[in-house]
């Protein structure tokens, strides 16, 4: 019987296919997600025909890059590499969200700072009190459907509820978008989340996203990109599917992208309606100025082109979750990877001394009317304090309008200016040393909100609502418990994962070389048998803040806090003969191989440059830590990834053929004589030793990368940059 090849087949198909391509194939011959054609659109300096993938490392020249409290650093970071003009004002937005009860000269002369800069370089500005700068995005429409937009902030996920591709970045690839309108993006693998089913009466999107944080809690999506899918996304509203994107965060992704559909169409139709007719003017006037970004021609424009990801599209894994299944969920306590159901943890009345309704995940216009339905009538319990804040001033002055934020205010809720406030530990209203508190906010991480000896847990706004009433943690009474499925796990699982795993990984085509690359990377192997090998490992906080500390420096305390004798042995061996000759083509060191997560922790630059310094031009691991591996290729710093090599070194080397425990002598740091060459071009790995010579295979690195290298990183971007522009 003749049947229809399967979807295994179909994809090995493509993968053929994609074998016999060369870099100049059709860009309409490859398959896409809707996240890759987004990134498509804004790459700059493609080869010809070069088709962005996952995996992928390419120069991005975003539709808006937004700032916060944090624009003072960038502005001393602009201003330290020489640059004095701003390549595209229009490109930028500057929003003061975070500080903003802080009253004090020294802050008041801060945020005096930034407004100037901003009318001096004619840059969109929202001052405090104007609301959280992603929720600004969303109202005025710099985060907009098919649009990248990246911030200076982790929660520019949330952008992906209207169908915009949003990614964080750091400062000093806020200060490159500045001088030059470009930075470089390594495009995240793809995973696709399916949702099933519709929600019950009384469950809300931050169950969602609350119950996917404690079900996937193995990094199923860490440093990703979700597309959400499937019947039931037809059935969340904007609102919920804001809140989820805003969480994707804590669930370690980098994007989660919800489709434009009918329901995020009709969205922006009303949104319209309202921009056209906010004032007091007759209809029978003229019509008000159209909106820079909100308007009927980009609404007409979505509709005639819409985007979708093609039949064959490379996924790394395919989650779905049946949302009719979902009870309310809270999180916690101190943890976004640990979600009870409420029903259960209702039994266990956990007392609470704080709630709070704030914050750019809940305290929309909808998440204000959903706890003001449960407070009408009520008051918040003795020994409670119930604190409230608008994601901004338009989403607060719609409540009032709807009598919601009074009948909170009536309630004995405490008002706090828009802005993010106790959701990052600033302002009024934090927990103190043994309090428990549950809010609508996105991250209960220990210490995050007040004291760290106290707990913190995260729920819908109505739950936190009926929590402020009673006293302790509950469901409100409108909560129909006959409505909702059996109380237990929701039901999820992975569906078979496709070659997208594969494909991320390496390439099938040769990358061409700026005139300044090497064509290799060569010298001897150094491996440490270690994940999560954290950058306070690999450079000791104690001298992070030692601003005059020199590169020479760095390299001999490299990796201490692991192995106090690693700065040594990679002097040793780089004093030894060359065992590779050194050209213009080929750049000789010490080539580090270790285990996943390699660089997770803080944002300290100085855990790149110290390897760097130390002569290490090259990292190999199973996995980085994505702002590590930002700041490594800020600094120059080669990263690259290849799980087998990590495997064979593990069973070979590592005590127990497991990482963690050092090398099968006890030795912290495995040298076992191995020498390495990488080809750049083609992303051929050969390593010679003791066993003979085996080749392995890397995605080698892009054009953006190369050029950074060239410059010596990317403040030396900036500075070629300037000097081409004069």
């Amino acid at each position: 019987m003749n049947r229809l090849p399967t979807l295994r087949a179909r994809r090995q198909q493509f993968a053929a296919l994609r074998f016999l391509a060369t870099a100049a194939t059709s860009r309409h011959a490859v398959p896409q997600t809707v996240i890759e054609k987004v990134v498509q659109k804004y790459a700059v300096d493609l080869p010809p025909g070069r088709v962005v993938r996952a995996g992928d490392y390419v120069m991005i020249r975003p539709e808006h890059v937004m700032t916060h409290d944090n624009t003072g650093p960038v502005i001393s970071k602009f201003k330290s590499v020489g640059a004095t003009k701003i390549a595209n004002p229009r490109q930028l937005v500057f929003t003061l969200d975070h500080d903003v009860q802080n009253k004090s000269e020294k802050n008041l002369a801060k945020y005096l700072k930034i407004e100037q800069f901003a009318r001096e370089h004619d840059v969109d500005f929202y001052p405090a009190g104007r609301g959280i700068g992603h929720q600004v995005l969303i109202e005025e429409g710099y985060a907009f459907p098919y649009t990248l937009t990246v911030a200076s902030d982790s929660h520019s996920n949330m952008y992906g509820g209207v169908g915009c591709v949003g990614t964080p970045i750091v400062r000093t690839d806020a200060a490159a978008l500045w001088a030059t309108g470009k930075t470089w993006w390594q495009v995240p693998r793809m995973i696709k989340v399916e949702f099933k089913g519709k929600l019950s009466p009384g469950v809300t999107g931050k169950d969602v996203i609350v119950a996917l944080c404690g079900s996937f809690t193995k990094d199923e999506v860490l440093n990703a990109a979700i597309e959400f899918t499937g019947e039931g996304v037809a059935g969340l509203s904007v609102d919920d599917r804001l809140t989820i994107a805003n969480m994707t965060t804590e669930w370690g992704a980098l994007a989660g992208v919800f489709p434009v559909d009918q329901t995020l169409l009709d969205w922006y139709e009303r949104t319209l309606e309202k921009l056209e007719f906010c004032t007091f003017a007759s209809k029978s006037m003229p019509p008000l100025p159209e909106h820079p970004r909100i308007n009927r021609r980009r609404l007409a424009a979505l509709q005639a082109a819409p985007l979708t990801s093609d039949f064959g599209a490379e996924y790394a894994s395919h989650l779905r979750f049946d949302l009719s299944t979902l009870v309310p969920h809270v999180s916690g306590p101190n943890s976004v990877k640990v979600s009870t159901p409420l029903p259960k943890l209702e039994e266990a009345r956990i007392p609470i001394q704080k709630a709070y309704l704030v914050s750019c995940t809940n305290s929309r216009v909808s998440d204000i009317a959903a706890a003001a339905a449960v407070m009408k009538g009520n008051k918040v319990a003795p020994g409670v304090q119930f604190y409230i804040a608008a994601a901004s001033s338009v989403v607060q002055q719609e409540s009032e309008r709807l009598g919601d934020w009074d009948a909170l205010i009536a309630a004995g809720a405490t008002v706090l200016p828009a802005g993010c406030g106790p959701c990052i530990g600033l302002g009024t209203g934090l927990l103190e040393e043994g309090e428990t508190g549950i809010s609508a906010t996105n991250r209960n991480y220990k210490g995050r909100m007040g004291h760290p000896k106290a707990q913190a847990y995260l729920a819908s706004p109505a739950v936190v609502a009926a929590s402020a009433i009673n006293g302790y943690i509950c469901g409100p009474d409108s909560l129909d418990t006959n409505r909702l499925p059996p109380t237990g796990a929701p039901s999820f699982h992975i569906a078979e994962t496709g070659s997208g795993a594969a494909a991320s990984v390496t390439s099938d085509t040769e990358e061409p070389l700026l005139p300044g690359f090497p064509e290799s990377f060569s010298g001897r192997l150094l491996f440490v048998p270690q994940d999560n090998l954290s950058t306070d490992a690999l450079y000791p906080g104690k001298y992070t803040y030692q601003d005059d500390i020199t590169l020479e420096r760095q390299a001999e305390v490299v990796m201490e806090n692991y192995d106090t004798s690693f700065a040594g042995l990679v002097s040793s061996l780089l004093k030894e003969q060359p065992l590779f000759s050194e050209s213009a083509n080929s750049k000789q060191g010490v080539v580090l191989v270790s285990g996943y997560n390699f660089g997770t922790g803080s944002s300290r630059e100085q855990a790149a440059t110290a390897l760097k310094a130390a002569g290490i031009p090259v990292v190999i691991a199973g996995s980085f830590g994505d702002i590590f591996k930002r700041n490594a290729i800020n600094n120059g710093l080669i990263c690259l990834e290849s799980p087998e090599l990590v495997s064979d070194l593990t069973e070979m080397y590592a005590m127990d053929g497991r990482r963690g425990a050092g090398g099968k002598d006890g030795e912290l740091t495995v040298n076992r004589g191995h020498t390495m060459r990488i080809n750049m071009r083609d992303g051929n790995v050969f390593v010679s030793g003791p066993q003979g010579e085996k080749r392995y295979k890397v995605r080698p690195v892009g054009a953006s990368v190369q050029e950074l290298w060239i410059c010596g990183g990317l403040e030396g971007y900036i500075l070629k940059s300037i000097q081409t522009q004069l």
